[in-house]
């Protein structure tokens, strides 16, 4: 990985490099010692042995801190010398989660408010990840989640007296089904929207939108979103993508040139870390949302890449035949398909792949400029584009292809086992907090 490593060192030493006025490192602020999580990757491991980040506080939390970003998010603000990290979840402790005394795995709901509020008990901050992700929960799981379950982590930071949280959103908050081609921040719809596309995007608006409004001098609050997050243990985007492509019915929607940007899950994480810096009183940062990307690690220096090329990467990448070697299907005809899908899971109670909101994703061009939290945030990927998907393409051959169910459905099958798994996880919770609630 010699040319990896020197990739990293050309994209600089974040903390020395944040603009004027950024957070940064203070030259009389103790070196931290390099710690790396045992399953972090070789370019995880290179980012993160190559320093130079600010310091973190001593005390954290993270909600959801058993998913695929949380996860990583925990073990980053560890490796950075975090003292004490709660990894609050629905679900358990990950399978490959890192046994680091650091680290304290509590499982609970963010319906039930009392444990929350043990959770966040003497936190510096609280890094908000938990929410109930995608187009495939059940409807009403999005609004106790996603809106109810930041209620009460607001109410619990204030009752305990910390005074920060850095809520992970989403860019879909903002969609209303036209084209995002480059757009910053203060260019995309203002919240609330009249619509939106998904459920899942109207419940993270209505949770952000009291985060934010919740900030001030005495009680610092922003959210950051990325786009696409993908690296090792995914268990979202790729695996239903790569599901359809193993069964051999994945075809390039519509034209295939829309354009998008991604997130590397380090790089959302850096992100998310550094924002707890910029919270300090009277700071731009105050109640304010960004977005955090790969930037111009992309093979487009502007940030973004083409879609279905860099899909098609991953497709091949698992042995699979290529997108572009089979018919294209038109989008009038996918997205009628895709309503159909829709109709059809619901009358058999189930989720199924294909969906509006999955097609309009996939065909529409998504990417932003990421200005706001380079100039604010001090912000700059950790991990570049180019050779972040390159690992993760490997990542799923060696981790993901050898369990794959080659009898799985195609766009009209179910969701991807790893998917349906927190699905399953979040709807055992849900009915423990209603039987808690009736027993109260």
């Amino acid at each position: 990985m010699d040319s990896a490593y020197g990739m990293l060192k050309r994209l600089g030493n974040v903390a020395g490099s944040a603009p004027s006025g950024a957070p940064s490192q203070l030259d009389d602020e103790p070196a931290i010692e390099p710690l790396v999580a045992p399953s972090a990757s070789p370019l995880q491991r290179e980012a993160t042995l190559r320093g130079g980040y600010p310091p973190v506080p001593e005390q954290c939390c993270v909600t959801g801190g058993s998913g695929f970003v949380g996860q990583r998010l925990v073990e980053m603000l560890v490796e950075r010398g975090a003292k004490r990290v709660v990894s609050f979840d629905v679900a358990p402790k990950p399978a490959d989660g890192w046994s680091h005394p650091a680290i304290e795995y509590v499982q609970g709901d963010l319906r039930d408010y009392d444990a929350v509020l043990r959770a966040v008990t003497g936190a510096e901050c609280v890094w908000h990840n938990g929410a109930a992700v995608g187009p495939y929960h059940p409807t009403q799981l999005y609004e106790d989640v996603n809106h109810t379950g930041t209620l009460h982590v607001i109410k619990a930071c204030k009752a305990v007296g910390c005074r920060k949280i850095v809520m992970s959103s989403s860019p879909s908050t903002r969609f209303d089904g036209k084209d995002v081609d480059g757009l910053t921040e203060a260019q995309m719809p203002k919240l609330p929207q009249a619509t939106y596309l998904q459920e899942y995007a109207r419940s993270k608006a209505r949770g952000e939108m009291a985060l934010r409004a919740a900030a001030s001098d005495d009680f610092m609050t922003c959210a950051v979103a990325p786009h696409q997050v993908y690296g090792p243990r995914d268990n979202l985007f790729l695996p239903n993508l790569l599901e359809v492509a193993g069964t051999g019915k994945l075809r390039i929607f519509g034209r295939g040139l829309n354009r998008i940007c991604f997130s590397h899950v380090d790089n959302y994480s850096h992100g998310l870390i550094i924002a707890e810096r910029a919270l300090r009183p009277g700071s731009a940062a105050l109640g304010k949302f960004y977005i955090v990307t790969d930037g111009d690690t992309h093979p487009h220096p502007d940030g973004y890449a083409l879609f279905w090329p860099e899909l098609d990467r991953a497709v091949v990448g698992m042995g699979f035949t290529s997108v572009y070697r089979k018919l294209s299907i038109p989008f009038w005809l996918i997205m009628g398909l895709a309503y159909f899908c829709d109709l059809l899971g619901m009358l058999l109670g189930i989720k199924l792949k294909l969906n509006p909101f999955a097609v309009k994703m996939l065909t529409m061009h998504r990417w932003f400029r990421i200005d706001a939290a380079e100039s604010e945030l001090g912000y700059k990927p950790v991990i570049p584009y180019q050779l972040g998907w390159a690992e993760t393409i490997t990542w799923f051959r060696e981790n993901w292809l050898p369990k794959f169910d080659k009898s799985a459905g195609g766009y009209a099958g179910k969701i991807a086992t790893q998917t349906q798994a927190k699905i399953d996880i979040q709807a055992r919770g849900a009915g423990a907090a209603a039987a808690k609630g009736k027993s109260e």
